[in-house]
């Protein structure tokens, strides 16, 4: 995320890229362990806080939201997120390789009802999502039905209540790299829509 937050802090963003600790926690843990950061770092309450995510951080800003709603919060622009869960997670979750990996967030990320993702419900909050629809990796574009990024399908990545919503031709690992990523990006949070 360093290159997109570089050009959020040109384009005069105060930025605190918060890293979390994603494969030793589920969902709740790490919604507990993003509190005491974003409390630490947005101690004034008369700034607009704005988040910007990549992949399960989506869903972590959501249940953060839901569990914590920022009297401040500004926009939320998600950059490939499992809003709907992820056809990976249901192919793969038992193999011992994923458990590994992914460690206990691993079985709240599919795309069954019960899903993490799944029981959220729909944003009340200004939404952008930019999804990707192309891939290099061959196995999970094979899993996944319709466009998709490898990881994540173009259908899956919506969610309920979003306000704007973007397709580029970039894969899931690297979308956040992305110049037009990072201008869209931008643009979302001054104006609450994606422009070409």
């Amino acid at each position: 995320m360093r290159t997109l937050a570089r050009t959020l802090a040109n384009n005069a963003y105060q930025v605190v890229n918060i890293h979390y600790p994603s494969r030793q926690f589920p969902v709740e843990g790490l919604v507990q362990y993003l509190h005491g950061e974003i409390a630490r770092w947005c101690t004034d309450p008369s700034r607009k806080v704005h988040f910007v995510t990549h992949s399960l951080g989506g869903i972590l800003a959501r249940a953060y939201v839901k569990v914590y709603p920022p009297v401040n919060l500004g926009r939320v622009v998600m950059l490939a997120p499992p809003n709907r869960g992820s056809e990976l997670v249901d192919s793969f979750g038992e193999h011992w390789w994923f458990r590994k990996f992914f460690g206990p967030i691993r079985h709240q990320l599919g795309t069954d009802s019960e899903s993490v993702p799944n029981t959220l419900g729909p944003v009340n909050f200004e939404l952008g999502i930019i999804a990707g629809n192309r891939s290099i990796n061959l196995i999970g574009s094979a899993l996944i039905p319709g466009p998709n990024d490898g990881t994540v399908s173009v259908a899956r990545a919506k969610v309920e209540g979003m306000r704007d919503f973007l397709v580029v031709p970039y894969g899931h690992t690297f979308i956040m790299m992305r110049k037009i990523v990072a201008e869209q990006t931008v643009r979302f949070l001054r104006t609450g829509h994606f422009q070409l």
